[in-house]
């Protein structure tokens, strides 16, 4: 179609494009205002249109014109600028032609396949160690090449519009196809995977809670808490109560439209005055016949102005956790109404205040049994809870990564950042609580692949709510760190620090929602007392 090939028209000019070398002398004839080249990162840009349009003044680029200003460029700005301007103005490279035998002289230094190949930028303890060429008992070449096929995707689809999605408060809606089409949500609502209702994922059918991990992992590097809730806070929560406990009905209307991006799932259930207090919902669902009538609000949901499905939790009984139940509403219901709530972050996820006016909702979107929703929201709760885990850990290591990257570009007092004392001191702190919290996630995720449903419930309820406030403890500490280290660029929306900023505001958005960290830890040591019990009961 004509999208298309215009897409295949700017990939081949691109190619076209930097298929031209040209020499620093060359470069440095392209001094002036009128005939602006500027090299960055060995790569050729004409920047004399652009200079009138550049944020900082044409003055600064006329002032490196003709010149290599990579450390000027790396200085003031994220990757996220190069990539964005890269197509557009990049004319070429700098350095002398390549043979067809020089080609042929570079062969690869390790299989790309394995899973103790290295990947990625290697900016060490920027990746999980496994990446960098660690051995580890947990990772095959599926995982290898899935976590291959999101780092394609996170760089050249999400990363360089994190920004912009970011300050416009929106994804686009294409995103959540493309990432269905290539299965991502098929990864992401755990267990049972929904295969019947996607056969074209049968391949994936044995996917484990590890590549559920790398998903979540690396669509997290683009450092943004709002866009990971955006793509995947909704389906992961939202959708496995229809898939665990809905009817055959309910599948079919929803399961394979939301795993493939088409439609957009969210869960309901907290509301003004009752959030991890979950027994004590107010919102009512009145039974009429063959409906449900459904009054009451639900404030903070994740995902709600743009959701087309909700899972919303309402009282249809008495007082307490045995009279709740789930319902499915469909937002084009008379009745319900989203209103967009400002929050301090996670800006692109929708945050939303619903209310739901006398909702005619049929008795065949009821989930699971009536007055049984309780056990329905808690099945779900560890993998929730673990998912912010994970979360949380990748933008701790992105605050550790962007913190290492910074310090060994940035002068102070006649010397790079990190050979200050104190600089170094920092990233140490950082690098051994990303790393522990990691290997206590490892640990938790090896567990989900191998114990049953019953049994993680029984087990890990616990330790994942610790994980869980262990994560967003060490989000909380990596964020103020990676902040002092980066001094005033942390401040400011946009350049070097823009990630930093952004992270620091969405420390909230993960240490509250999935259970506060207050009722997680007396939960955690609630748990290990019930265990402790059963060990003593026996001996008494």
């Amino acid at each position: 179609n004509a999208e298309y090939m215009g897409l295949l028209f700017l990939f081949f000019n691109y190619k076209k494009k930097m298929s031209k070398v040209f020499t620093l002398q060359e470069v440095s004839q392209h001094n002036k205002a009128d005939d602006l080249w500027i090299v960055i990162n060995g790569k050729v840009f004409d920047v004399t249109k652009f200079a009138k349009l550049h944020p900082g003044g044409k003055a600064v680029l006329v002032s490196v014109g003709g010149k290599d200003a990579s450390e000027e460029f790396q200085q003031f700005h994220s990757p996220s600028v190069f990539a964005k301007y890269e197509p557009k103005l990049c004319i070429g490279v700098v350095g002398e032609a390549k043979t067809a035998s020089d080609k042929d002289k570079k062969k690869p230094l390790e299989d790309p396949t394995l899973p103790t190949s290295r990947f990625g930028e290697l900016v060490p303890y920027g990746d999980p160690s496994w990446y960098q060429g660690s051995h580890s008992l947990h990772y095959t070449p599926s995982h290898v090449a899935w976590r291959a096929k999101l780092r394609a995707f996170v760089d050249t689809e999400i990363m360089p519009h994190a920004s912009e999605w970011s300050e416009q408060f929106e994804i686009p809606r294409d995103v959540f196809e493309k990432l269905g089409k290539m299965g991502f949500f098929f990864t992401v609502v755990g267990k049972p995977s929904p295969t019947k209702y996607l056969p074209e994922f049968a391949e994936m059918a044995n996917f484990d809670s590890f590549h559920e991990l790398i998903s979540l992992d690396e669509i997290c590097r683009c450092g943004s808490g709002g866009i990971a809730w955006g793509l995947f806070a909704g389906i992961s929560i939202g959708l496995p109560p229809i898939m665990n406990f809905g009817s055959d009905y309910l599948k079919e209307k929803v399961v394979r439209d939301c795993v493939l991006g088409k439609k957009i799932i969210c869960l309901a259930i907290s509301e003004p005055s009752a959030a991890s207090d979950v027994a004590n919902i107010q919102t009512t669902a009145r039974r009429e016949g063959d409906f449900f009538i459904v009054n009451g609000e639900k404030k903070w949901i994740t995902n709600g102005v743009f959701a087309d499905y909700f899972t919303v939790a309402v009282r249809t009984g008495g007082k307490g956790m045995q009279a709740l139940s789930l319902l499915l509403i469909e937002k084009t219901m008379p009745g319900v109404s989203t209103r967009h709530m400002k929050c301090s972050g996670a800006w692109p996820s929708g945050t939303t205040f619903v209310t739901f006016e006398n909702v005619k909702v049929p008795v065949t979107h009821l989930i699971g049994k009536e007055n049984d929703g309780f056990k329905c929201i808690m099945y779900n709760f560890n993998h929730e809870r673990w998912s912010l885990a994970c979360q949380a850990t990748r933008f701790s290591r992105v605050l550790l990564e962007e913190s290492f990257k910074y310090a060994h570009e940035r002068h102070t007092f006649g010397k790079r950042l990190v050979d200050h004392p104190v600089i170094r001191w920092k990233l140490a702190e950082m690098i051994r609580q990303v790393e522990s919290t990691h290997a206590w996630l490892e640990s938790i995720t090896f567990q989900l692949c191998t114990m049953s449903h019953d049994e993680s419930m029984k087990k890990l309820g616990g330790a994942c709510a610790l994980l869980k406030v262990q994560s967003t403890k060490v989000f909380e500490y990596c964020a103020r760190e990676a902040a002092q280290i980066f001094g005033g660029a942390s401040y400011t929306r946009t350049g070097k620090g823009e990630k930093v900023e952004r992270l620091y505001r969405e420390v909230r958005a993960y240490a509250i929602p999935g259970g506060s960290e207050e009722i997680l830890l007396d939960l955690g040591v609630r748990q290990a007392m019930k265990a402790y019990s059963e060990v003593l009961s026996p001996k008494l």
